[in-house]
């Protein structure tokens, strides 16, 4: 998942700065890309362990 994630991701900012690039950039492709970005940034970051974990682990 995380294979095809990370590129996704990429050409989706590739495709809002370009498209935000032009003389009349379309709203809807923009946002479009923007929200699978976002959504690609909570999987990833999903992944990513609480910093207080190993705390709640040593006071029980």
């Amino acid at each position: 998942m995380r294979k095809i994630l990370i590129p996704l991701m990429i050409v989706s900012m590739f495709v809002a700065f370009y498209e935000q690039s032009k003389e009349q950039p379309n709203l809807l492709i923009t946002v479009f890309c923007v929200i699978i970005f976002i959504i690609g940034m909570i999987q990833l970051s999903s992944k990513i362990p609480s910093k207080n974990q190993d705390d709640d682990d040593a006071e029980v």
